[in-house]
């Protein structure tokens, strides 16, 4: 079955966009939606073979990343500038990514270590999050341009915060490669907007 539907761009999407809002939340609030955490950092461990939504556990792991979409997609203007910027930005890496196989075999090498580690400890123990936050922080944040995350002094200088927000990043580039993977492109997201939004609330609708 072919990945290549607006059905499956749409949930990548809507998985950038829970990354984009776990870390506006946790970088503002100290905290975040437990549900989609849960369900973005699993995503690191899952595989597409068995359906896109099936990376989030189901639709209504991507409750919240399918809520922030469709705001954001409904106005003229655009209701979070922060986050959009934390979604180009994903996208934006994970293209440039793409060109580096030595970075990226890293990343998934760490990343097999950090699901063992899951398996272990449990998906969002501590150990698991730093483990991951390392290896956004020795990879990926090493590429231009760095994404710059605003938020609240006090949370941003904890380092269980920090590591929460870093692997929150490294689950919106793994969105990002699961929307190329699907036969997403730039073009597609400005010239199927209507049809994105459309499908957009048909998954609502079924969450």
């Amino acid at each position: 079955m072919s990945l290549n539907t607006i059905s499956n761009q749409t949930i990548a999407l809507a998985g950038i966009a829970q990354a984009a809002a776990l870390v506006q939340q946790l970088a503002t609030t100290g905290s975040a939606d437990s549900a989609a955490l849960e369900a973005s950092i699993g995503s690191l461990f899952i595989s597409d073979e068995h359906g896109v939504a099936n990376v989030y556990g189901g639709l209504s792991g991507l409750k919240l990343g399918l809520e922030q979409l469709n705001d954001q997609m409904s106005g003229l203007k655009i209701a979070n500038p922060e986050q959009a910027r934390y979604a180009a930005s994903l996208v934006f890496l994970e293209n440039q990514l793409a060109k580096q196989p030595a970075l990226l075999k890293t990343i998934f090498t760490g990343i097999e270590r950090a699901q063992a580690q899951s398996e272990h400890f449990g998906l969002l123990h501590e150990n698991v999050l730093a483990n991951l936050g390392d290896i956004y922080h020795t990879t990926i944040s090493t590429m231009q341009p760095r994404i710059m995350v605003n938020g609240e002094q006090e949370y941003l200088s904890r380092p269980d915060i920090v590591n929460k927000v870093r692997a929150c990043l490294l689950a919106g580039i793994r969105a990002a490669i699961l929307w190329k993977h699907c036969g997403g492109t730039r073009w597609k997201f400005l010239f199927y907007r209507k049809k994105i939004q459309a499908e957009l609330q048909n998954l609502l609708q079924r969450i």
